[in-house]
């Protein structure tokens, strides 16, 4: 992983004068001549805008006569990451979505484990964010996906509260070898992870200790002798995607 260079010069911004009350971006697109609505917004939300030597990313801040407006020409503050592992999607001052390729972990587990709030952590320290990345859900080591992250810990609770209410909707895509027993289904389970080894294992029949394992699938579609299917969790149990299948 490296970072672009985070210093910053003169040279790199737009310098804007401000002669009448306007919201922040109805100003900048009528300010900023030749630069494209997307690019604008684009840099708005990945803090590139300064409104008297503050950064903002509020949309419809009311600007008045004699504000100072600065527009970076660099790009976006997302773009300082380049990882091959993590890809920021989405941000703003409360989330970051990214897209977690496979072989990086969610969150530590060791101290040298290569993982995704590390990468982030050092991300917002690179692009001068004073804030932490706190872990909302995990995807496993071996699979890809959209993770999100809080940012504070008030963003934190409100993104749990949200998917203990079902208020979240994920779906998964999986591709199996052989078809499944039947084209749609649910499948009930019970769970166990051996302390010995720490691998899960499912079976239809409860045990002391055993965690109620739910999910739902779908045959979408056929390629020789595997099968993409779609699947929605109605729990959330430890490789149980991979274990009940």
């Amino acid at each position: 992983m490296r970072y672009l260079s985070g210093k910053n010069h003169p040279e790199d911004y737009h310098y804007l004068d401000v002669r009448e009350e306007q919201p922040l971006l109805e100003f900048l697109l009528a300010n900023l001549k030749g630069i494209s609505h997307s690019k604008i917004k684009a840099t708005l939300k990945g803090k590139g805008v300064k409104v008297n030597g503050k950064v903002s990313t509020q949309f419809d801040l009311p600007l008045k006569p004699g504000y100072k407006v600065s527009v970076s020409k660099r790009k976006r503050t997302s773009d300082l990451l380049i990882s091959r592992y993590v890809k920021i999607v989405y941000e703003d001052q409360y989330l970051v979505v990214i897209e977690k390729n496979v072989g990086i972990l969610s969150m530590a587990a060791g101290h040298r484990s290569l993982n995704v709030k590390s990468v982030l952590d050092d991300y917002f320290h690179k692009s001068k964010q004073k804030c932490r990345a706190h872990v909302v859900h995990r995807l496993d080591r071996p699979v890809f996906g959209l993770v999100v992250f809080a940012k504070t810990s008030k963003a934190l609770a409100r993104m749990n509260e949200m998917f203990r209410n079902g208020d979240v909707h994920k779906t998964y895509w999986a591709i199996t070898k052989n078809r499944p027993p039947k084209d749609e289904d649910t499948l009930v389970h019970y769970i166990t992870t051996t302390e010995r080894n720490n691998k899960s294992y499912a079976s239809t029949v409860e045990k002391p200790g055993a965690q109620k394992a739910v999910l739902k699938y779908r045959v979408i579609s056929q390629s020789d002798n595997y099968y993409l299917i779609q699947v929605k969790l109605l729990t959330g149990r430890k490789h149980q995607i991979r274990v009940q299948l």
